[in-house]
């Protein structure tokens, strides 16, 4: 497997570690809370960085990172039936994300904590969240997609 875009989806991982995500989680977090953090940064990212010039790489990225989610599926010891429809739903959530995220900039602060509390339902004070992928979604503005590609960016 070509592992070049490896750096990408380990920092993208990070990012859904931080434990402060989860300070105002009701329960423990478990694979799919972190898969939907996951996916919510995966989805600035793609914002940030779509363009024509990028088009063919934030595909390979894209293909790389779902590959690499149907792994972390299987290795949890989901059968194959599970799996594909495992990675339908989460396939069609990550797209809704990207809906819902394509004019952040745009929206206001109600919207955007609507949408927020859309997708992290079991999450209190949301207010905290959207501050944090405000700050994330300005971070990547500032930073190209090379950045992240060849393993200058701090994330």
């Amino acid at each position: 497997m070509n592992d070049k875009y490896l750096y990408l989806y380990n920092t993208l991982i990070n990012y859904s570690r931080n434990k402060e995500l989860y300070k105002n989680l009701n329960r423990e977090d478990n694979f799919s809370d972190r898969l939907t953090l996951f996916l919510l940064h995966f989805s600035f990212f793609l914002k940030n960085f779509k363009n024509e010039k990028n088009k063919i790489t934030l595909q390979e990225i894209y293909d790389f990172n779902f590959r690499q989610l149907e792994l972390s599926i299987r290795e949890i010891g989901y059968g194959d039936q599970s799996i594909n429809k495992k990675m339908k739903n989460y396939i069609n959530l990550f797209h809704s994300m990207v809906s819902e995220v394509h004019f952040w900039d745009s929206l206001s602060h109600s919207e955007k904590l609507n949408k927020i509390s859309n997708f992290l339902g079991d999450f209190n004070n949301n207010y905290e969240l959207l501050d944090y992928f405000d700050k994330f979604n300005l971070n990547l503005s500032k930073k190209t997609l090379n950045s992240y590609l060849k393993s200058v960016s701090n994330p």
